[in-house]
């Protein structure tokens, strides 16, 4: 059995630094091959299995704005490579823009309250008189991530139609690859790694004997990334951040 792995760069990073810790070390030097490799030898029932590719999807980090993530980045991307822990990286990229938005906090479910005006703050008209309930809009400056997304439904399907691979592993928890994963189910089986500490997002479970059947699914734990590292250094010359 064939097997494919395709990679949610920055849906991966986010959500192991959610179950690790932002400023813990021990997690960020990553061996995805090994990581795969060990979900799958414990979660499928798959057999006869070798990877025959796993795509890293990601977008590089602009040094303009963080130099240190740029270098950081760089140093990983390169052991990712040298280790042969990847086949190959596929890169999007990085959007600047403004957006504007009503200002809003988290409810204790985590959905977007609106601040209104009230007070100790609040809104006057022309008058003089108070404009309760008044809606704060905010302009902020975002730089968004673009077509890791698209890169993964886009290896996955091509090589799933053109019969590269005989079962394929996507670590993602983006519910925006709810079609192509379903297209993919119909057939090979899929194994679906949610890489968050959060629920799978709806819009990608399903049942292990949809389409071709034998799909699984599991959600990564802080004890995965841990036990996955690569060496220090790759090759030696690419050595882990310090930070790391």
């Amino acid at each position: 059995m064939r097997i494919g792995v395709y990679i949610d760069g920055y849906n991966l990073y986010y959500g192991a630094r959610r179950l690790a810790g932002k400023s813990t070390p021990g997690w960020r030097w990553l061996d995805v091959r090994a990581l795969s490799r060990r979900i799958i030898s414990t979660s499928s029932t798959w057999s006869n299995w070798s990877l025959k590719r796993v795509i890293y999807c990601t977008a590089r980090i602009s040094g303009a704005s963080n130099p240190i993530g740029q270098r950081e980045q760089d140093v990983y991307l390169r052991a990712l490579t040298r280790s042969g822990s990847v086949d190959h990286i596929e890169y999007g990229n990085y959007v600047a823009r403004v957006a504007t938005a009503p200002l809003a906090v988290n409810s204790a479910k985590g959905k977007p309250v609106l601040t209104t005006s009230a007070w100790p703050v609040m809104v006057q008209d022309s008058t003089g008189s108070a404009v309760p309930d008044a809606t704060f809009m905010v302009s902020v400056a975002r730089r968004e991530e673009k077509g890791s997304d698209v890169n993964v439904a886009s290896h996955l399907l091509i090589d799933t139609l053109t019969n590269v691979i005989d079962a394929a592993v996507v670590i993602s928890n983006d519910s925006d690859l709810a079609m192509p994963i379903s297209a993919a189910r119909t057939r090979v089986p899929v194994g679906l790694i949610n890489p968050t500490p959060g629920y799978l997002a709806g819009k990608l479970s399903g049942t292990p004997s949809e389409g071709v059947g034998n799909h699984w699914w599991y959600q990564l734990t802080h004890s995965d990334l841990t036990s996955c590292q690569l060496p220090d250094p790759v090759a030696g010359k690419v050595r882990k951040p310090q930070p790391w």
